[in-house]
């Protein structure tokens, strides 16, 4: 099957939930299938990084973008004039006549099996009636995040500005997911938000998976026995929200119980409130972007996750189980992955339940090793991208199918208006 894989960034470096998903996957279907990787680049990546993509791809193929920086002038002014557009602001910045031109100049010499649009934001791209099958890959319900920023915002022009963003991004989104042959979710609770909310016909998930040879226990670290670790890229406005609650709301109930508990957050980008809290509290780290998590978690007691909005599914969730921790999360962030509370993760949604069930593993390591180990088993047995890779491929022909029945109906169509007119 030969795969026309649309991106809006170079996969290197692998620093994020939405790129680890992207890279695993595609790494497995190169085994099998011929992929085109078509993606917008900044220019920011090395030479070792470009070199890098043959490992996901047989032929990459840049296309030269640039962006305005976040929090300049240009980035502000660029904002409010969003606020005329029918576009939401996350879509319109990735628009390029050059990625358009390139997808046809593409699909017109290649003769792609299927395109894919990886997440939402290349479909602002993707030409309608392309002659070629067409699949929507949905990482996340993007509305749902705008919903979730806007309902849990207090800052009365920051909510406004969510809730114009939410409204547009749900009607960009439904009028997207409609327009394309089929679309693919990462979890049943996706599937069946657009399935309902956008009135989409052909929906379907794919599980996702976790590198069981990468994420497991090495034994090269001790375990700090009153030490949380969160994870995740912090230039996302969800994780970022998700450590600003648990620093301001959960860990100060856990410390009147436990004064011993520190915090470690790992990832990419911080702001620089969130570097400010390591100045302010001393039992907080914020580590910035890292070679490698594993050691981070391993010498964790708990893993934390803390998130009051989001979408999709969590990556970080299924890593920590891996690597056998206990995983203390909301409901929220634990949304759309098949895990049970008490069996595989702990679930806990207010201040108050979160900080005692942080307690409770701290307080009792073997209810967390039992944990932790359970859910490892889990992961290993089910989740592997292997699988999740071919399931993937037959996502994929079926794509083609829909595409190929729904040109013979047309045509019948077509054909029948003829004769009638005649």
């Amino acid at each position: 099957m030969r795969v026309l894989w649309l991106k809006t960034e170079l996969l290197h470096p692998i620093d994020k939930g939405g790129k680890i998903r992207t890279y695993n996957m595609l790494k497995e279907l190169k085994r099998k299938h011929q992929i085109t990787y078509l993606a917008l680049d900044d220019g920011s990546a090395t030479a070792d990084e470009r070199h890098s993509a043959r490992e996901y791809c047989h032929e990459f193929v840049p296309v030269p973008h640039s962006q305005v920086e976040k929090f300049t002038p240009r980035f502000y002014v660029d904002l409010a004039r969003n606020l005329a557009s029918s576009s939401p602001y996350f879509m319109t910045k990735y628009q390029s006549p050059k990625m358009r031109q390139a997808i046809v100049d593409q699909v017109s010499r290649n003769g792609f099996d299927v395109l894919v649009c990886d997440f939402l934001m290349p479909s602002i791209n993707v030409p309608k009636d392309l002659e070629c099958p067409t699949l929507l890959f949905q990482h996340n319900v993007e509305a749902m995040i705008w919903r979730r920023h806007y309902e849990v915002q207090t800052h009365p022009l920051k909510k406004a500005y969510f809730y114009n963003q939410w409204i547009k991004t749900r009607r960009f989104e439904r009028d997207i997911c409609r327009r394309f042959d089929q679309v693919a979710t990462v979890s049943a609770h996706d599937r069946d938000t657009i399935a309902k909310d956008y009135q989409v016909g052909e929906v379907i998930d794919v599980p996702t998976g976790v590198d069981t040879d990468y994420f497991r226990p090495r034994g090269l670290e001790r375990q700090s026995p009153y030490n949380l670790v969160f994870t995740g890229s912090m230039d996302w406005l969800p994780n970022e929200d998700a450590i600003r609650y648990f620093t301001e709301h959960i860990i100060p109930l856990i410390k009147r119980q436990v004064p011993e508990v520190t915090l470690t957050v790992v990832g990419r980008n911080p702001s620089a409130r969130l570097l400010d809290l390591t100045k302010l509290d001393s039992s907080i780290i914020v580590t910035g972007r890292v070679e490698d998590v594993r050691p981070y978690i391993e010498r964790a007691a708990a893993f934390i996750v803390p998130l009051r909005i989001g979408g999709g599914t969590r990556l970080k969730i299924f890593e920590a189980m891996a690597m056998e921790k206990a995983v203390i999360s909301t409901t929220i962030g634990a949304e759309g992955l098949p895990v049970r509370h008490e069996a595989e993760v702990l679930l806990a949604d207010s201040p108050e339940t979160f900080a005692n069930t942080v307690v409770r593993v701290l307080r009792n390591p073997s209810l967390g090793n039992d944990l932790g180990k359970r859910a490892a088993n889990v992961v290993r047995q089910s989740f592997g991208w292997g699988p999740v890779a071919d399931s993937f491929a037959r996502i994929c022909e079926h794509t083609r199918y829909l595409s190929q029945q729904k040109k013979a109906a047309l045509s019948s169509v077509k054909v029948s208006k003829r004769l009638y007119e005649q």
